[in-house]
């Protein structure tokens, strides 16, 4: 994601993407339907908004589900540039999300691990060892209750 500009999008693929997030397997041709094109045209347009990047169509999971029975989003301090380390933190697969701040932490991550045991491993040897972190706090989730991507376009 980073810092790329990306082209500004007609209304009508604003609309694509707001029914790809009620339900990312809508058939094409509903879609056209809906936005005045063919599914042609709509699979087209769906193309090229991801190829640029704009939007990525995935199965979102339940974690606890699929055995991942820790989450937690870690702040992280660091010395020098943040981006820098955010960049190298991307590299760890356990992590979901990656974000520099502005605020009290200069990063966040999200760590989806099976265990405790698992959080504590990739803490203690693999993000904390990254040159320039000098602090990481972490916060254990007790509970799930809400995890949508269908905040809309403007």
């Amino acid at each position: 994601m980073g810092t790329k500009t990306q082209p500004a999008l007609d209304d009508i693929s604003k609309r694509i993407i707001e029914l790809l997030q009620e339900d990312g397997r809508r058939p094409y041709a509903e879609i056209g339907r809906e936005v005045g094109l063919s599914e042609a045209a709509t699979r087209q347009r769906v193309q090229r908004m991801t190829d640029a990047g704009t939007i990525q169509i995935v199965a979102v999971t339940d974690p606890l589900q699929l055995g991942f029975h820790r989450m937690s989003m870690i702040g992280i301090r660091v010395t020098g540039d943040p981006r820098a380390v955010a960049e190298q933190l991307t590299e760890i697969t356990e992590l979901a999300y990656v974000v520099v701040t502005l605020g009290s932490f200069d990063i966040l991550v999200e760590a989806v691990c099976e265990s405790d045991a698992d959080l504590l491993e990739l803490i203690a040897t693999r993000i904390r060892t990254i040159p320039g972190i000098v602090h990481t706090e972490s916060l254990l989730y007790a509970g799930l209750y809400k995890d949508l991507y269908n905040w809309g376009t403007r």
